[in-house]
């Protein structure tokens, strides 16, 4: 889309940034906070806002957005700013002070990469103006389900913003490279809970009891499988147990029983539909055995669904300033995500970042000994950058036709 624009690279602008960006990126690291508690990332990130000459908006808890320019708002950029509750073993010198709290999603690169891109759109605006505004926001709780964009969304801060973006560390993708795709690139994110109730008894005669482990493990493995049967394919329904929990004694049969897990999904449409299916095959699969069943199935997250024109606005971005060969097919992630909650709201598309030193050690995401290339700062901060101008020159194209 609008690929012959023929605009001024970001770069000039970005490289001298990188240092200052790199040092506080590893301030933000080294002190981690929780979602909704991220009092201290609040006021950096605000901080640095207003010594860059900008007005940012504190959100009522935590969080914070920042307009650049003037004019109607052409394009919103969204980080999360919270950690994890997990014990950071990198053994880096900035690595986290805080007990059993670390960045180990890579929200403090995101954060990192908004705050650059916000200072780089304001020294473009001072020295020649946008002609529109970009909306950079800085949201709280992303890992907190069902995720601090609620929050952003009720207060009304993306009531202006036609169109978003956004972009999450990806360990598997080298540093200086990025990885997009069309469609859903992450998953619905649900938590079912079930207790099952009845009476225990002797394994001896499990006919004078209600056989609730046997019932356990029929819910445990079938419920996955009629799902897969009742619900189109294509759509990647995937159940799967994290706790069960039954019984003490071998030759005793227990009177409760606990399961829990998560259900994910790709389709928007066979997400929203799940909910009432999930209840009657529980109960359906339960039903023989005469056990009772207390089932709760918490909603997490939709699925986040990239849309073509503002994939194509990160792509185009990408290929002026990095180069094609630079951009990777990314592969669907069954994890959730709750900038899903805004392009439900408005047109966006998610970026992968890619982190992995090249040649270097594989990682994973929410894990303690991550450890990302911080020369993906730069990398991020150019293509968010420039699909800012981009997006600001094709507000104005449309204008004028």
């Amino acid at each position: 889309m609008n690929q012959d624009l023929k605009l001024p690279s970001v770069k000039p602008w970005v490289k001298p940034l990188v240092g200052e960006l790199v040092e506080f990126r590893r301030e933000v690291h080294a002190n981690p906070e929780l979602s909704f508690v991220e009092y201290q990332t609040t006021e950096r990130i605000l901080a640095r806002l207003r010594d860059a000459g900008l007005d940012p908006v504190a959100l009522e808890e935590t969080g914070a957005y920042v307009d650049i320019g003037q004019g109607p708002i052409a394009l919103g950029l969204r980080a999360d700013i919270d950690a994890l509750p997990i014990l950071e073993e990198t053994g880096l010198a900035y690595a986290s002070v805080v007990d059993g709290v670390a960045h180990s999603c890579g929200h403090d690169i995101h954060t990192t990469v908004m705050l650059g891109v916000a200072k780089v759109l304001k020294a473009i605006d001072d020295e020649s103006p946008l002609g529109a505004r970009i909306r950079v926001i800085f949201q709280p709780a992303e890992e907190k389900m069902p995720g601090g964009a609620l929050a952003v969304i009720a207060a009304g801060v993306l009531d202006e913003v036609p169109r978003i973006l956004a972009l999450h560390c990806e360990p598997r993708i080298d540093a200086g490279k990025i990885g997009t795709r069309i469609g859903a690139i992450t998953s619905a994110s649900d938590t079912i809970k079930i207790e099952l109730l009845g009476r225990g008894g002797h394994t001896s005669r499990p006919h004078l009891t209600e056989d609730l482990v046997f019932a356990m493990s029929q819910i445990a493995t079938n419920v996955p499988a009629v799902l897969g049967r009742r619900i189109d394919v294509r759509s990647a329904v995937s159940v799967v147990w994290g706790q069960i929990h039954a019984g003490s004694a071998p030759n005793a049969i227990p009177a409760t029983g606990y399961l829990a897990g998560t259900m994910r999904c790709l389709d928007g449409e066979a997400w929203e539909g799940a909910g009432e299916l999930l209840d009657e095959v529980v109960r359906q699969v339960a039903s023989p055995y005469g056990v009772e069943v207390k089932l709760e199935h918490i909603r997490g997250v939709p699925p986040v669904i990239n849309t073509e024109e503002e994939t194509d606005l990160i792509e185009d971005s990408a290929r002026a300033e990095i180069g094609s060969g630079a951009i990777v097919l990314t592969p669907q992630s069954m994890g959730g995500e709750d900038f899903a909650w805004m392009t439900n709201k408005v047109p966006g598309a998610m970026m992968r970042l890619g982190t992995r030193t090249p040649g270097g050690e594989d990682y994973d995401l929410h894990r303690g000994d991550y450890i990302p290339d911080e020369s993906a700062i730069e990398v991020g901060v150019t293509v968010m950058a420039a699909a800012a101008i981009r997006a600001i020159a094709q507000l104005r194209a449309g204008e004028d036709d």
